[in-house]
């Protein structure tokens, strides 16, 4: 079906703005579907719609006022932590990768469906050049011991190992492999702060040798506290490549002076669900569980927080007990923060400031959030990063050489090594 100029001016107002389809949907009040029949031709959008558009195009900052300044996929993505920063610098996501299907869930229903969700990534490792080019690589990669057993094996039977060899059985590996065909301009990894010590700071020395001795990036590293940002004490480590030499620097992240306290996110207790205070149950619980560790000199136990504070890392587990932040309240037992309290937490919002929709359980939804980037950290290195990946963008040329690393016994990887 041949579409009509009404439906191409639709969906170029809308890729202008930046939005997604889901939020397109949401800002217009329609359905998703309705959207896509816009676009598709199969509808004839409203001249109200577009009008819509066009103001609120008009309300953009000039630099979202442009097609997308370049292409990034989304891998290990959780709910779309890391997409936000980058959807925010003006790129545009080709590729996501999530397995978890609950976490698809949430992706779709505020990314929309542009593109299919991919699950595994190891299929994909496999033949990287089913992911579609890019210019850069988003990856919140699982942290998984390295097989140092199959390394010696590998010795035992006479065979040379790089250290790609030494990170098969991984993840890491897998994005290394995707890293390695596709040689993006620039890519972003995160992971836990304790990445840096792992097994005595060998895993973290492994993954920087690959990233700069076998695949020739330039790499950076930085562990970020989110407080500046968010009223939550986490803590990760980013880790930054170019594949041509820049002059990016860490030291350059622009932190606020002063963070945010935690009544900046909450909701008045008297109006939150009683079903968030904890059952006299579970508090006393709680109570005798600390006493008996304070006892024995321990720190272990709850902590309990009010809107003057900052609150302790979030983490999945806690749909569990909500242990390690529970919300005093006057005259009642604590409670849990609500799963739009955890989204506010972590700063998920999207551009547009609406509000990240939240489709899945309670507890579907701590796992998630508690599994999340902070979005505003992400921001920030995202800002940090956009000029120095548009200036790669603007000096790459087509004749230049591919120039891929020969990837040691990559084939072998499942005959070798078994995936932990």
């Amino acid at each position: 079906m041949a579409r009509s100029h009404h439906s191409v001016e639709f969906e170029e107002l809308r890729l202008k703005t930046g939005l997604s389809r889901a939020e397109t949907a949401n800002l217009l009040g329609v359905t998703e579907r309705t959207v896509i029949r816009y676009e598709g031709g199969e509808s004839r959008p409203s001249p109200i719609a577009i009008k819509w558009l066009q103001d609120y195009l008009t309300r953009l900052p000039e630099k979202r006022q442009k097609p997308a300044a370049f292409r990034f996929v989304d891998l290990f993505a959780g709910i779309g932590g890391l997409r936000l920063g980058f959807d925010a610098i003006g790129g545009q996501c080709v590729f996501t990768s999530e397995w978890d299907k609950y976490s698809q869930i949430t992706y779709r229903e505020n990314f929309g469906s542009d593109h299919p969700i991919a699950g595994d990534i190891r299929e994909f490792s496999k033949d990287p050049s089913l992911i579609p080019a890019h210019d850069v690589l988003l990856a919140g990669f699982p942290c998984q011991p390295f097989s140092i057993a199959g390394v010696s094996k590998k010795n035992a039977l006479g065979r040379p190992h790089g250290f790609l060899c030494d990170t098969q059985g991984t993840l890491f590996f897998d994005l290394a492999q995707i890293i390695a065909h596709h040689r993006p301009h620039a890519f972003l990894l995160e992971n836990v702060k304790n990445l840096q010590r792992h097994d005595k700071g060998r895993t973290f020395a492994t993954i920087e040798n690959v990233l700069r001795n076998e695949l020739g990036y330039e790499v950076h590293h930085r562990v970020i506290s989110s407080a500046p940002w968010v009223p939550q004490k986490r803590e990760r480590i980013f880790i930054v490549g170019f594949k041509r030499g820049s002059r990016f620097d860490f030291d350059q992240l622009m932190v606020p002076d002063q963070g945010p306290k935690l009544g900046s996110i909450l909701d008045p207790n008297e109006s939150v669900d009683p079903k968030y205070t904890l059952t006299a149950h579970l508090w006393n619980y709680l109570q005798s569980y600390k006493d008996k560790h304070q006892a024995k000199g321990n720190g272990f136990g709850y902590s309990l927080f009010g809107p003057n504070d900052v609150a302790r890392t979030l983490s999945a587990r806690y749909f569990k007990d909500g242990s390690e932040v529970l919300i005093a309240q006057s005259r009642r037992r604590p409670r849990r923060l609500t799963p739009r309290e955890c989204a506010r937490l972590m700063g998920f919002r999207h551009i547009d400031g609406s509000d990240y929709r939240i489709p899945v359980s309670d507890t579907q939804s701590y796992r998630q959030f508690g599994n999340a980037v902070v979005v505003p950290v992400v921001a920030a290195v995202a800002e940090l990063m956009k000029p120095h990946i548009l200036a790669a963008i603007e000096h790459r040329s087509t004749k230049e050489p591919v120039n891929q690393p020969e990837l040691p016994f990559a084939r072998e990887r499942d005959q070798v090594f078994a995936y932990g």
